[in-house]
């Protein structure tokens, strides 16, 4: 069994965002959603080219985290890196 595939073919075959933010919601702790809503901003302020120590000051977090997600953003390929292109090419629209 492999659970993670089947919940990211449930949410790659959902097409309303408010659904998937709601079974986010329910299935993470608020913890967790801290946690992703932190790595997703990380990331994202890599991608733009901020320095690892200007995001440590921002977020309030360590280098070793944003290191963690600079070596993401380097792998090939990268699904941090595709996510965040496809989110922005949406928003876009």
């Amino acid at each position: 069994m492999n659970s993670i595939r089947e919940i990211a073919s449930a949410l790659a075959s959902v097409d309303d965002v408010k659904l998937v933010e709601r079974f986010l919601k329910s299935i993470l702790t608020k913890s967790e959603m801290k946690e992703i809503e932190l790595r997703w901003e990380l990331v994202k302020l890599l991608y733009d080219g901020m320095s690892q120590r200007k995001i440590s000051e921002k977020l309030g977090v360590s280098l070793c985290k944003i290191t963690r997600g600079s070596r993401e953003l380097k792998r090939n390929p990268s699904a941090f890196k595709e996510m965040i292109e496809r989110h922005r090419m949406l928003a876009d629209e």
